[in-house]
């Protein structure tokens, strides 16, 4: 049984039915039947993307053979094997995948949701959201405009960058930029959470006008009189606000006795993928509290190890620790131009060639419109190659260090 649709739900269903036929049931539960290309939502507010491009039926991406189910999802006995429905019904199973990613948390921070919700207050993390930001920067022609992520984890940690270098490249585009005063307020000590990609993409948004506001941790949104408010009482005005809410784990996860963490994401071996809770139950994707990034690479990566070890598991033989935290990641930077980063849990982003070290074709770490480009076209590769559950030529589910330049971390003293 797979719990989530999404692209960790749906590979990893598309997979088992490769690997075993009619010789599994497969089941696949999801709230609906509406399965979002999330890195297309980045684009919906700058015109870059149409919804209907975006968005698709989760049961047809589903294969032949695999049961989907729309349901929502109570809570799981571990100790029994069960999964209990809302309405009563109960389902047993022998292996359990829990994918059901990442959910936003905007009422845990004050304020967010009250007055200038959806007016002045905006969030591109979900269809409706950037379908009114996408209506509110149309017009936006003067003013402050402010970028925030409230914490970490969050999907697609380098979204929140790319909106600041797409907003510049937008307002430049309709000439409005020299009246626009563009601010990013983050959390983190940096740009980044990596000392050398963080350096780098820091640069970017001194080259490009963006004021960089750090280890600001916000507390309040106060929407009526377009302020943010930091726990330790830092103010950042703005007249429209783009925020990246708190995150955390399905609700039925808190409900699952001993499933997941304070919140509410499953508690994950970060080698083999197998829940702490149960040795028959196995997490992928943006459920798993696994120390790398929430996105889309790390759930491909990972599927490698997850259909191995549930293959292990069934066949009783141990499993393998094999998943290194691999995580590669196109940032938009605007003008048709993209970075590319490439890391695991112990080697940072570092500059080199990407995925063949000196043919390439891709730069890591610097700007190139074949970068772009390569974003561009891997909507027509999540759909046709990823979620089918084929392998990509060329790219391995671990992180190759050829190509990379890794005396930089000495050189610089960098923690890996």
């Amino acid at each position: 049984m797979i719990l989530g649709a999404g692209t960790g739900g749906t590979l990893t269903a598309n997979r088992l039915r490769r690997l075993y036929g009619d010789s599994a049931e497969i089941t696949v539960i999801d709230r609906d039947d509406h399965h979002i290309y999330q890195p297309g939502l980045l684009f919906v507010p700058f015109g870059l993307a149409d919804t209907g491009e975006i968005v698709r039926p989760r049961h047809a991406q589903i294969h032949d053979g695999i049961e989907f189910r729309v349901a929502e999802v109570d809570r799981v006995e571990t100790a029994d094997n069960v999964v209990h429905l809302a309405g009563g019904e109960t389902i047993g199973y022998d292996v359990l995948v829990i994918a059901t990613g990442a959910a936003l948390l905007p009422e845990e921070t004050e304020g967010l949701t009250g007055p200038g919700w959806e007016k002045t207050v905006f969030t591109f993390y979900t269809l409706e959201g950037a379908t009114a930001l996408r209506d509110a920067l149309r017009t936006f022609d003067r003013g402050r405009l402010v970028v925030n992520m409230i914490d970490l984890p969050i999907k697609c940690p380098v979204a929140p960058l790319e909106f600041c270098f797409l907003a510049d490249w937008y307002l430049r585009e309709r000439g409005v930029r020299q009246d626009v005063e563009l601010v990013y307020a983050t959390p983190l000590d940096g740009a980044f959470t990596k000392p050398i990609a963080s350096g780098r993409l820091a640069g970017l948004l001194e080259q490009k006008g963006v004021i960089l506001e750090t280890e600001f941790a916000t507390g309040q949104v106060d929407g009526e009189n377009g302020r943010l408010v930091s726990w330790d009482e830092r103010e950042i005005p703005f007249d429209l606000l783009v925020t990246i809410p708190l995150h955390g784990g399905a609700a039925f996860i808190a409900r699952s006795p001993g499933l997941g963490d304070e919140l509410g994401f499953v508690t994950t071996d970060t080698a083999t993928l197998q829940s702490k809770a149960a040795p028959n139950v196995f997490a992928i994707g943006d459920a798993t509290n696994v120390p790398t990034s929430k996105a889309g690479s790390v759930t491909h990566f990972e599927a490698e190890t997850l259909i191995e070890n549930i293959s292990r598991f069934l066949d009783g033989r141990e499993l393998t620790g094999s998943f290194d935290g691999h995580a590669n990641c196109f940032i938009e930077t605007g003008f048709h131009k993209a970075l590319l980063i490439d890391f695991n849990y112990d080697v940072e982003p570092l500059p080199g060639r990407f995925p063949e070290p000196h043919v390439g074709p891709l730069p890591l770490l610097k700007e190139s419109r074949l970068n772009h480009l390569a974003k561009l076209a891997f909507q027509s590769i999540y759909w046709h190659v990823l979620l089918p559950g084929r392998d990509m030529p060329g790219i391995s589910s671990h992180l190759q260090l050829a190509g990379k330049d890794t005396d930089l971390i000495a050189e610089q003293g960098a923690p890996r």
